[in-house]
């Protein structure tokens, strides 16, 4: 068995090979020695226990690891038109970002990329808003992390708890940076505006602490207690509206609106986007299922009118079940839906 001096010598080794900042290097090592002292205290398992978890988020940290961005627009372009339909304005507004991007790259300005407004797509439920920042971190090159508000209610959430308490740990903020491994991630601030009545003022002023790149270069999390530097996370958030946003973060927005979805537009997204992926994911072949053209106009509006495509993707995904079962009872291995018959496969 390892010895307590064995195990901490072993700690302060891996802290001092490290990639991390002199002063919480320093910091942690100076802790260790002196809790060689108190090993004979009983004190000593329990303060432990807590610096070797705060010494596991400090190791595991991306401190000095970044990707490399690729800011290709005819890649951005290529990879946002096979992600989503349409939308040609925002992409535009996307592609216009990623150029400003580059061209401060190649003047050798990135660390004043951040100083433009962070994007914020505002729109109803199901318009595409998550997908399309999950798009853009790809077509940069960058790891991503989304982080849900809806129902948040308390700003430690974001910014972690003090070692001080029990069950203490790190807020969603360094969550998503470890999730991410590189600092230069894109995260994604999901429904910044379902956050609850009660920890909305105290939320939003963390916000405007994230999205000022003024103060973000010094980040402090509770747990980790030291500062951290989030100036080269791209931050994207999402809306369903802005009457309930502060007009503090809202000032470091630059809000875009996410249009609702016309019938033919989805008509497209379902045949040539929807339809293909879940059927590959439903393990049946593309020829066991053909539906007419004039299908389409039942199954993108079986309920009535609806702004977003996840209604859509459930029918899609209801009829492709039905099929997948009529295959494997051996009912045939080939059915063409038509205007006569698509209600025996419309979800009801």
């Amino acid at each position: 068995m390892v010895s307590v001096p064995e195990q901490i010598k072993l700690l302060s080794e891996n802290v001092d090979s490290a990639s991390l900042p002199d002063a919480l290097k320093q910091r942690i090592l100076t802790r260790l020695d002196q809790l060689l002292g108190l090993a004979e205290s009983a004190s000593f398992l329990p303060e432990f226990d807590r610096i070797r978890k705060y010494i596991e988020w400090v190791l595991i940290l991306p401190w000095t690891k970044r990707t490399q961005d690729v800011l290709d627009l005819d890649r951005a372009k290529e990879i946002l038109d096979k992600s989503h339909y349409g939308l040609s304005e925002i992409k535009d507004r996307i592609l216009e970002y990623i150029a400003v991007m580059k061209l401060k790259q190649a003047k050798g300005e990135g660390e004043d990329i951040m100083r433009a407004p962070i994007l914020c797509f505002v729109g109803l439920v199901g318009t595409g808003k998550t997908t399309i920042a999950a798009s853009i971190a790809k077509a940069m090159g960058r790891n991503f992390a989304r982080i849900p508000f809806g129902g948040m209610g308390d700003p430690l959430d974001l910014r972690g708890q003090s070692r001080m308490h029990a069950e203490s740990e790190p807020g969603k903020i360094i969550k998503a940076l470890r999730q991410t491994q590189s600092k230069n991630p894109v995260i994604l601030l999901d429904e910044i505006d379902r956050v609850t009545d009660e920890g909305r003022a105290s939320i939003m002023g963390v916000l405007v602490e994230l999205l000022d790149p003024e103060q973000n270069k010094d980040f402090v999390d509770h747990f980790i207690d030291f500062p951290f530097d989030l100036s080269e996370v791209l931050f994207i958030a999402t809306a369903n509206n802005t009457h309930y946003i502060s007009t503090a973060v809202l000032d470091r927005l630059e809000p875009i609106h996410m249009p609702s979805y016309s019938d033919q537009e989805k008509i497209t997204i379902g045949k040539n986007y929807m339809l293909p992926d879940i059927i590959k994911l439903s393990g049946i072949t593309a020829e066991s299922l053909q539906m007419d053209d004039e299908v389409w106009a039942h199954v993108v509006r079986p309920l009535g009118f609806d702004s977003g495509m996840r209604t859509l993707e459930r029918t899609i995904e209801g009829i492709v079940r039905k099929v997948a079962r009529q295959v494997v009872e051996g009912k045939g291995n080939s059915f063409k839906i038509t205007t006569q018959n698509v209600r025996e496969f419309l979800p009801h």
